[in-house]
């Protein structure tokens, strides 16, 4: 078996650019991911090999020159195949942001879950290269990353507006469990919020969202962590804080949904040269 490279996981982030966040892993094979979902649009480019895709009901085996898409708090998964390497990039993509790229009042998901694009493959590339490029200014990657998503919205079909809206009752439901993640809730909540019956509710809610609502909160907790642990906070006061009973359950869930420790999610590796200065 081939050795592990030294720089298997890298994040990208830059204080001047929020809306944007990305990672790159050089060998995927013991990158495994759990069902999990994003406040973000996601798109990724899978670099070498091959693996295996999930969204919602579709599966996917994916190869290298393959771009796959992820609209906000659609669940997913990709992982590895047994001993096949691979590696890939992801791009985090602030909904609010690209909003108005789309020039539109509201988000409109994007149709595609992947794409064999060889045009868009190479695009979503360059855009990579000059983010993490630690020499090119901070006007020139919003630049790149504007261009980008103009012309992705010239490539990819977007889903129609009226299958795109969601049932009120649910959105509420979700709301209320975003707002009170850390806490421990109970269905009965959440279905009094939703208008819902608990039975219903649970049926209604992995269909919209692909997974049950103890799922989307667990998976609330670990974006909340996600967020403390950017501001510098030590992985047991997060743990804590994000109402995990202890650090080790909440390194266990944390690895399944970001397939890095909390640790190495902190130690990020960032291409901005003041960034850099700060870690």
């Amino acid at each position: 078996m081939a050795p592990r490279p030294v720089d298997a996981h890298i994040f990208w982030r830059d204080p001047a650019l929020p809306f944007l966040e990305a990672r790159q892993v050089a060998d995927g094979r013991d990158v495994c991911y759990g069902l999990h979902s994003h406040w973000t649009f996601s798109i990724g480019a899978v670099t070498h090999g091959r693996s295996n895709y999930r969204n919602g009901r579709y599966r996917h085996d994916v190869a290298a020159g393959t771009v796959v898409l992820m609209n906000p708090e659609e669940a997913h998964a990709c992982n590895p195949l047994q001993n096949v390497p691979w590696g890939y990039r992801m791009l985090y993509v602030d909904v609010s942001w690209l909003t108005e790229m789309q020039q539109a009042a509201d988000f409109t998901p994007y149709a595609a879950v992947v794409s064999t694009d060889s045009h868009l493959y190479r695009s979503l590339n360059r855009l990579f290269d000059v983010l993490f490029d630690a020499e090119t200014e901070v006007l020139a990657k919003e630049c790149a990353a504007a261009a980008f998503f103009g012309d992705l919205d010239n490539r990819l079909e977007r889903i129609d507006e009226r299958l795109a809206q969601e049932t009120p009752r649910l959105d509420r439901a979700a709301a209320f469990i975003t707002e009170h993640c850390t806490r421990r809730l109970r269905l009965n909540e959440i279905a009094d919020v939703s208008g819902l019956s608990p039975s219903y509710l649970v049926r209604a809610f992995r269909s919209r969202y692909g997974m049950t609502p103890h799922a989307y909160q667990l998976n609330r907790r670990i974006q909340f962590g996600q967020s403390e642990l950017r501001r510098g906070r030590s992985v047991v006061d997060v743990a804590l804080s994000a109402g995990f009973a202890d650090q080790a359950h909440f390194q266990r869930v944390f690895k399944q949904h970001v397939a890095a420790t909390p640790r190495q999610y902190a130690r990020l590796r960032s291409a901005h040269p003041t960034a850099d200065a700060r870690r």
